[in-house]
């Protein structure tokens, strides 16, 4: 909406700077920050008084985690109300690739509530069917690829990049949808796995979200994509402005987050996130950096689909608890020990994936 304000501009004054993504983006971290302030405590209050009970806490789980009993859930809200204001009032919305990661988020932002709001009425953590959830992630992951390829570059379309490789593309054709489908679902329920420990999915999601918003700007700008030997889509340099209200909700989440946690994400948030994430990977033809990038989320994932398989066919488990993050627990490491370590391997992952801008 912002950007609009440089019809006023006559070239050098304060109107000007509404053109750069990168001030929007400076301004949609500083109000999707100050939204969380501001709207983070009466938010809880409000999840408290109509919850009551709050979450429930599985039976099976951690024994450290029956004292969490009675904090609110649909924190994501929150977040994903920060993440709409500032992207709606600092993003380009003549922009394509802006109302798609929006739309991704949105949707699986409303299978998240509606998951977290069975739970609570019902009292218990089965919510939404699995069946249900899967089938509507992949609907709207299917609208997404189909929508992002039509955006992207005739010679880009249906095509996937390859990291580390100057000008690879591998033709998929068709079976390109299916796998940004199931990229786009995949994230989304990977950093809901991820989503057991207070803050341990917010920071990796925002560390994750600042990497591919970089990714994006570069991709996006043709200066960059000569110089470093990169795909060219043109237009995703505004999705910078979305990964820094990610980043901006994030922090004012993680303020009521932080261990003890005042309130739980829940799938509101977790789903919608992780969502955005693969929404944005397949806009930038970075699906598979997302793997790099997010890689604790894909370790999350692995591990509970390994348990499963593994306890199906042998009747015994390789973990201690999944996913991996209980495993930890059950070995005696401290909630926070996980947690700041896992920040630490993040980050670690995150500079691998920003190398594959320049090692080509």
């Amino acid at each position: 909406m912002f950007y609009w304000l440089t019809a006023l501009s006559d070239g050098g004054d304060f109107f000007n700077l509404f053109r750069y993504i990168t001030f929007r983006a400076g301004g949609a971290f500083m109000t999707a920050l100050i939204f969380g302030f501001l709207f983070g405590r009466p938010l809880i209050n409000v999840l408290r008084r109509k919850q009551g009970k709050g979450q429930p806490i599985r039976e099976d789980g951690p024994e450290g985690h029956f004292v969490k009993a009675g904090t609110p859930t649909m924190g994501g809200l929150l977040i994903v109300g920060a993440l709409g204001t500032s992207t709606l009032l600092w993003a380009r919305l003549d922009n394509g690739f802006v109302w798609l990661v929006l739309f991704v988020t949105l949707s699986y932002g409303l299978i998240g509530f509606a998951d977290d709001y069975a739970k609570v009425s019902k009292q218990n953590t089965a919510g939404v069917s699995g069946k249900v959830r899967l089938g509507l992630g992949f609907l709207i992951a299917a609208i997404a690829a189909w929508w992002a390829t039509y955006l992207q570059p005739e010679s880009m379309q249906l095509q996937l990049a390859l990291p580390f490789f100057k000008d690879a593309l591998v033709n998929l054709g068709f079976v390109f949808v299916p796998f940004a489908m199931i990229v786009i679902v995949g994230a989304a329920n990977a950093v809901n796995l991820t989503d057991g420990l207070d803050g341990l999915a917010i920071m990796p999601v925002m560390i994750a979200a600042g990497t591919l918003g970089i990714i994006a700007y570069a991709v996006g700008r043709v200066d960059f994509t000569n110089y470093l030997d990169l795909h060219y889509v043109p237009g995703t340099g505004e999705i910078l402005v979305f990964t820094a209200g990610i980043a901006g909700g994030g922090l004012g989440f993680l303020w009521y987050n932080a261990p003890p946690a005042a309130v739980f994400m829940g799938d509101t948030g977790s789903l919608a996130l992780g969502g955005a994430l693969g929404a944005i990977a397949v806009s930038t033809k970075h699906e598979l950096v997302l793997g790099i990038v997010g890689g604790l989320f894909v370790v999350e994932a692995m591990s509970v689909i390994i348990q499963v398989l593994y306890f199906k066919r042998t009747g015994k488990r390789v973990f201690l608890m999944a996913p991996i993050h209980h495993h930890y627990e059950k070995k005696g490491w401290s909630e926070p020990q996980i947690v700041i370590r896992f920040w630490i391997i993040s980050l670690i992952l995150a500079m691998i994936g920003l190398a594959t801008l320049k090692i080509r």
